[in-house]
């Protein structure tokens, strides 16, 4: 019997262990963040800023896992939220707006939500699927930039460098440092860096804060005022937590009801940013995850539990986030495996804030600066980018990348997102243009229709059959490779009478490659040719199939213009009778039936043979769509068509059949149970009316005894007839096997 996960013990353990670890990983990065968003409003909002950081851990970890329930995620504000709301700040402050933090705690709390929201509506309509399709440089230039940022706006704090100086100006100053935050700053990265080597089970960033707070204390006996909380540059500072309830959360909601649409403009599109950087940022975590748990997340299903747990964090003060890799991976090999493990860390971090506030307050600010300059040297992808700068192929990835940060950094993050979303068109449209439009092309003189010819109408199609050429279509028709398309088939446009184009592969089509289609029509016209399409795919987006959008913008006309075929052998065969009629060969639909002598199987009888073999031979007429025989029933007979024609079809699975040939006047079937007298393989259905010789095997045998001469003649043209047809379709083959 099954036990639900929730009822055993040993997930139970895991759960704690991983939530508990995971916990102590995100509450140092989120008490970071939050400093780092609210910093920029004045040193005076630094601890509001931690607790910003440490409610938004809690609010996220307690109701993302309960409504996204993918089992293992953490989530917490990340960088690309703080980087985003830093960023709006900075920009209203710059900006001389007039507005001061009073106003802009809002502005920045309302970003938040309307992110919140958009994040939501991704969810339920289905975006999860839709947003993992950004290309990997947009992202990693995005990120990068956002990783760019943040070191830039924590290098002050790491050097402890006075409120108001210039970041070039104080690097290059070092009597501006304080060397004793610098040097906390130092000792926290280079516990960072070296703890995994030394052991595995504390995480690296509680080690390096503890080792940052220890390095403090210890100035502090050397320096006594380092003692004090209240006006100390160095540290958070006290968290006067009811206080950022009261006035924080309150001023929230209340700024719910003074919303205008001058403060709309303002944020609207920063708030779209940060959604879609959220969600790009969780679902790469959950792909993660996925991978590592043998279990699939529901996009969807998470998208909308972020959302609400970012709108839970917008309610209680907090700043928004996401599903996090770095506390999510330490969940998962802590032993965390189901949501539970999430919903632990959250309730551990409001454990935290009620119990451990007074400690938080002496956390050194240029300690948080050195974590944070950890993450963002973590999130600048080296790699990737020296990769993609080695590879010719890969240099126009790498100027994708490099344009995002150079934009992120020189404009700001907003303008980036846009650059972001061009980039990622443009090379949608690079790699549509590259990959070439037609995936085959072959003439009529190298493929055939079903249709099996008499020698003489063979010949000449396979000397004339150049004049048609059959292109097999595939990707996106739209205006970036319209023109490909077009050049490709320029000189065939001019020299040949017909192009069937095969949509099968095609999977959309705009009004540029419409026209073009009409431009080729027009052209072909010029010289008794057509153009033909088969293999129309079932529709476009908007539901729309392509023969109806064609035949909306009057391109596809009845009676005139472009052919479209049902089938592409219709197609073949509609080509190959018009090339045969140029040389008066022309189906009669009043045709007469004809005798045996007109066979080509009999040529070279003589009269006394024709006479024996017409005492084996019965006459039958068939109506049209009369089958004549199925797979698997016996009969030995030869049937030779006399007039009209019928369907080889080839049954399979599903009641559906395959058509492997048409037999016409002249011709036979039948002859596979005729030679070795199994059962039948294939169905015969009449295509029109037909009239048949049949021809019984046991008859034929017993005429051959007094005639020996005559069996052999005939199993001789017999063979000789299916050699001909063998080495046809050997080259057929061979040439669908080349392309």
């Amino acid at each position: 019997m099954n036990v639900p996960y929730f009822n055993k013990k040993s997930f139970w353990v895991g759960d704690l262990w991983g939530g508990t670890a995971s916990m102590l990983v995100a509450l140092p990065s989120s008490i970071a963040f939050g400093v780092l968003v609210y910093s920029t409003l004045g040193s005076e909002y630094v601890g509001a800023g931690a607790l910003a950081g440490i409610i938004g851990a809690a609010s996220l970890g307690l109701i993302a896992p309960l409504v996204g329930r993918t089992s293992g995620l953490i989530s917490a504000p990340c960088a690309p939220a703080a980087a985003v709301l830093s960023s709006l700040t900075a920009g209203l402050i710059a900006g001389n707006s007039g507005l001061g933090p009073a106003d802009i705690i809002p502005l920045m709390a309302l970003t938040a939500l309307i992110s919140a929201l958009f994040q939501i509506l991704y969810g339920a309509v289905g975006g999860g699927r839709l947003i993992k399709f950004v290309p990997y440089p947009v992202i990693s230039g995005y990120l990068s930039g956002v990783g760019l940022l943040i070191a830039i706006s924590q290098l002050p704090n790491f050097f402890s460098l006075p409120k108001g100086t210039p970041l070039l100006r104080g690097l290059i100053s070092p009597d501006l440092w304080d060397l004793r935050g610098l040097a906390v700053g130092l000792i926290v990265i280079s516990l960072i860096l070296l703890s995994p080597r030394i052991t595995r089970k504390a995480p690296a960033a509680i080690i390096g804060l503890f080792g940052g707070m220890l390095t403090y204390f210890l100035f502090a006996l050397v320096s006594p005022g380092l003692f004090n909380v209240s006006g100390n540059p160095l540290i958070i500072g006290a968290l006067n937590v009811p206080e950022f309830f009261l006035e924080d959360v309150a001023g929230r909601l209340k700024s719910l009801f003074s919303f205008d649409l001058v403060s709309f403009k303002l944020i609207i599109v920063p708030a779209i940013t940060l959604s879609i950087l959220l969600s790009i940022d969780t679902l790469k975590t959950c792909v993660v995850l996925d991978v590592l748990s043998r279990k699939r997340h529901n996009s969807d299903r998470e998208l909308i539990g972020q959302g609400i747990g970012n709108l839970a964090s917008f309610l209680c003060g907090g700043i928004p986030g996401a599903g996090t890799m770095g506390p999510t991976l330490v969940n998962i090999s802590s032993g965390g495996k189901t949501p539970r493990s999430g919903v632990i860390e959250g309730a551990l971090v409001i454990l935290t804030l009620f119990l451990f506030s007074r400690i938080v307050a002496w956390v050194p600010i240029s300690a948080l600066a050195a974590i944070l300059l950890v993450i963002a040297w973590r999130m600048f992808d080296w790699r990737s980018m020296l990769r993609l700068l080695r590879s010719r192929a890969g240099r126009l990835d790498f100027a994708v990348i490099a344009g995002v940060i150079v934009v992120a950094v020189t404009v700001d993050l907003i303008a980036a997102s846009l650059v972001g979303v061009a980039l990622a068109i443009l090379l949608f449209i690079r790699d549509q243009v590259q990959w070439p439009v037609i995936h085959a092309k072959r003439g009529l003189d190298q493929v055939s229709s079903k249709t099996i010819r008499p020698d003489a109408e063979r010949a000449i199609l396979k000397q004339h059959g150049s004049q048609a050429v059959i292109c097999e279509l595939e990707g996106n028709l739209f205006f970036g490779t319209a023109d490909q398309l077009f050049s490709q088939l320029e000189e065939d446009l001019r020299t040949k009478r017909f192009i069937l184009l095969d949509m099968r592969r095609v999977q959309s089509m705009d009004y540029t490659a419409a026209h073009l289609f009409e431009e080729m029509q027009d052209i072909l016209e010029e010289h008794r040719g057509r153009l033909l399409f088969t293999g129309m795919p079932s529709g476009l987006h908007d539901s729309r199939n392509f023969e109806g959008y064609l035949a909306q913008l009057g391109i596809v006309r009845e009676g005139c213009g472009i052919i479209i075929s049902q089938t592409m052998d219709s197609a073949l065969e509609w080509m190959e009778d018009r090339i045969l009629e140029e040389f008066n060969v022309v189906k009669k639909t009043d045709e007469l039936p004809i005798e045996l002598k007109d066979f080509d199987l009999f040529s070279g009888l003589n009269e006394d043979q024709l006479k024996g073999l017409a005492d084996c031979v019965s006459e039958l007429s068939v109506r049209e769509g009369q089958r004549m025989f199925s797979a698997g029933d016996r009969g030995d007979e030869l049937y030779l068509v006399r007039r009209g024609s019928v369907r080889v079809l080839l049954p399979l699975k599903g009641k559906i059949f395959h058509h492997l040939a048409t037999v016409e006047r002249g011709d036979f079937f039948g002859e596979v149970s005729f030679l070795d007298r199994s059962p039948r393989s294939t169905d015969i259905e009449a295509k029109t009316a037909v009239d048949l010789y049949i021809i019984s095997r046991l008859r034929f045998n017993e005429h051959s005894r007094s005639d020996p001469v005559l069996g052999v003649q005939v199993f001789a043209r017999l063979a000789l007839t299916l050699a001909k047809r063998l080495r046809h379709t050997d080259a057929e083959v061979q040439v669908l096997e080349e392309r």
